[in-house]
């Protein structure tokens, strides 16, 4: 029996910027969601950010449809099958950025985050794969809980990291927009993974930094949990609005994954932690760090979907 799922994502270009850089993909058939966030300027971003999802999209689709497919890199014995499989896509997409970042000097130095979440084929296996490069997030909420799956690859994190500077100074940073880490600007690149358990009423959500760096993970997790009876496409456009409301400084993107019961239900209990939010320090009991096209305005995945921009 495949796995029920309420799937949806929204791009959105912001208050701010000129045109939209940010790119996602999301296909409930493969349990293939990504979303990719583009640099470069003078449209090269855009180009960096829909290679990085078509390549990785592709691929995942080529060696499900063909098991004896040639992998070009080795397989990390460490790594289960999942994961090989999404770094693997990751290594190609990055080389196929590079690549054209070469050969055109329109789009030297252009380069892309890539935040993935990848689900097993059988409902039996009950484990989901986070993949990321970049400042692109990765969150869980269970029971009310907002979890953060990704660690920001950033200048300003690094400083965090080392307590040199304070969350909310990073926010105003005037170095807040240095990845250390990206797709495009090397011939190698590092990826980070995590394995998270799957269960009922999880509510997976990925995103661009449009929305994590105008919205705290507290205020996120808030709307998450207050709207987590809704549609994933309510929470959605939901999280867009706030990060607008809050600025719109960047191109936001949101993609929410809302896991059904055996009913097709979203069926979960609060736990006791957020019910004492009232009288809890900021930021102390809702969210846990866990971590170390076509262009359609709007679609709602049975299946596969393009690389999109605006709704899916």
């Amino acid at each position: 029996m495949a796995r029920l799922l309420d799937t949806y994502a929204s791009t959105d270009v912001g208050r701010k910027r000129g045109h939209n850089e940010d790119f996602f993909y999301a296909s409930d058939e493969l349990g293939v969601y990504v979303v990719a966030d583009g640099m470069g300027g003078h449209a090269a971003g855009e180009v960096a950010s829909h290679k990085a999802v078509s390549a990785i999209s592709a691929f995942v689709r080529n060696v499900k449809e063909d098991e004896g497919l040639t992998w070009p890199f080795g397989l990390d014995r460490n790594l289960s099958d999942e994961e090989n499989l999404i770094v693997t896509a990751i290594k190609i997409a990055n080389n196929e950025i590079s690549a054209m970042a070469e050969e055109r000097l329109e789009y030297h130095g252009m380069g892309t985050t890539v935040a993935c979440l990848i689900f097993p084929e059988s409902e039996m296996e009950t484990e989901a794969i986070v993949a990321h490069v970049g400042d692109s997030r990765a969150y869980r909420m269970r029971e009310g809980i907002l979890e953060q799956l990704t660690d920001d690859h950033s200048w300003v994190n690094e400083q965090i990291a080392r307590n040199i500077i304070t969350e909310e100074e990073a926010r105003n940073h005037r170095w807040r927009n240095v990845i250390t880490r990206a797709l495009g600007n090397r011939q190698s690149v590092d990826v980070d993974l995590t394995r998270c358990q799957i269960l009922p009423g999880d509510m997976y959500m990925l995103c661009s930094d449009g929305l994590s760096s105008m919205v705290t993970n507290d205020d996120i997790g808030r709307s998450m949990r207050e709207l987590a009876n809704k549609s994933a496409k309510e929470i959605t456009r939901t999280l867009i609005n706030n990060a607008n409301d809050a600025g719109g400084h960047d191109n936001i993107t949101v993609l929410v994954v809302k896991v059904l019961d055996d009913k097709g239900e979203f069926a979960w209990e609060p736990h006791q932690a957020w019910m004492r939010e009232e009288t809890a320090p900021p930021g102390s009991l809702q969210v846990q760090d866990i971590a170390p096209s076509s262009r359609p305005d709007e679609a709602q995945p049975s299946g596969a979907s393009e690389p999109g921009k605006g709704d899916i």
